[in-house]
């Protein structure tokens, strides 16, 4: 299984806590790769806030390809962050690994923000494209305010590498995988977390139900249901088609994956919707096992287990602080100071909503409605 480290903060903090928390569970994960995201970025970057920010890695060659690319657009490059990459035994370094802010072109500035959203995936899988054949551009996201970074290798020596006990990356929400390798080769694009336009996710467990999801994804149109490196890629897809696309609440996404049997909808306030959810979405339901933490653009994040409730997970921190992991070790090294008996367990029915800024914790409950919050 992999381990999971989700942290959402009022405050602006580091991504060693989250792989700190990582290494303590450290026997759920192989050394097969680590991905971060960081989402409502501070330090340096927090000017930038409304600036794409393309995140990948790059070959000598690939990287002059994508300057080309995106001068010829019309994309400005604006501010730039890469690693101080440090030498650690078993991690092969790659050419190029960045974070590239760029001003929109000015032909997009006046665009709407779906239409500039539509504009920042098309250019991210355009490059994707370019670098496919021989790996010269991997890139992760291009999105205002978010940069991920993933690599082959063991989390605590992936911190060291990277240096970032010395870096300046800090934000107020962080997710953080330790990746387990199974029935995949290793590949960074079928590392977690996931992310596509502004929705963000990353699982643990095994996606028995891959084939017809992807297929019902790949038959909406929407060019950036694509790749499925991962088999837990479409549940990030999923969120994004829920919420976006269809324009749920997110507390509906639990319906969508695990819908419920149809006794259990008939005492839903909501059963004629329900119903029709659970027939015209069919193809989206899970079967697990899975434990899936994500988060919205707003910066909402939320736990929701498979409805066979077959793998580990915990919510739990003080206000201004949360963090949603794997195992009850990794929240105790995230937030040792919290009261442990408030902590969450989410079982079959539950989604852990957090709300941004980690001001309170919610439970949505699919038979009961919401049944906890946490302030």
């Amino acid at each position: 299984m992999c381990r999971l480290s989700a942290i959402t903060a009022k405050d602006y903090f580091s991504p060693v806590e989250n792989i700190l928390t990582l290494e303590t569970m450290k026997e759920g994960h192989d050394g097969s790769g680590m991905g971060l995201i960081l989402k409502t970025l501070g330090g340096e970057f927090e000017a930038l806030k409304d600036v794409p920010v393309l995140s990948g890695i790059c070959s000598r060659d690939g990287l002059a390809a994508v300057d080309s690319y995106m001068a010829g657009k019309g994309w400005k490059l604006v501010h730039t962050w890469t690693p101080m990459i440090k030498p650690v035994k078993g991690i092969t370094a790659r050419d190029n690994y960045f974070a590239r802010f760029y001003d929109y072109p000015e032909a997009a500035k006046e665009l709407s923000p779906d239409k500039k959203e539509a504009l920042l995936l098309k250019t991210r899988l355009t490059l994707r494209k370019m670098g496919q054949d021989d790996e010269s551009i991997i890139v992760f996201s291009f999105y205002p305010d978010v940069i991920t970074l993933k690599e082959v290798g063991d989390p605590l020596e992936l911190c060291e590498f990277f240096d970032l006990d010395n870096s300046p990356l800090k934000a107020k929400i962080i997710f953080a995988q330790g990746r387990q390798n199974t029935n995949y080769a290793i590949n960074l694009y079928a590392c977690h977390p996931f992310f596509i336009q502004g929705f963000g996710s990353m699982t643990n467990g095994e996606n028995t139900a891959f084939v017809p999801i992807r297929e019902f994804l790949a038959s909406r149109g929407f060019p950036g249901y694509i790749g499925y490196n991962s088999d837990s890629e479409v549940f990030t897809h999923i969120l994004h088609y829920a919420v976006k696309g269809l324009n749920y609440p997110l507390n509906y996404y639990k319906d969508v994956i695990t819908p419920l049997k149809p006794a259990e909808i008939e005492n839903r306030p909501d059963k004629a919707f329900v119903g029709h959810l659970k027939k015209s979405l069919r193809p989206l339901c899970i079967d697990g096992p899975n434990c899936v933490i994500g988060f919205t653009p707003d910066g909402t994040c939320f736990m929701v287990q498979d409805s066979k409730k077959l793998r580990p997970g915990v919510v739990g921190g003080v206000k201004g602080k949360i963090s949603l992991v794997s195992e009850e070790c990794g929240l105790n090294r995230a937030i040792p100071d919290r009261d442990a008996g408030k902590d969450i367990f989410p079982m079959r029915y539950d989604m852990v909503i957090v709300s941004p800024g980690a001001e309170e914790v919610k439970v949505w409950n699919q038979l009961q409605g919401w049944t906890t919050t946490m302030n």
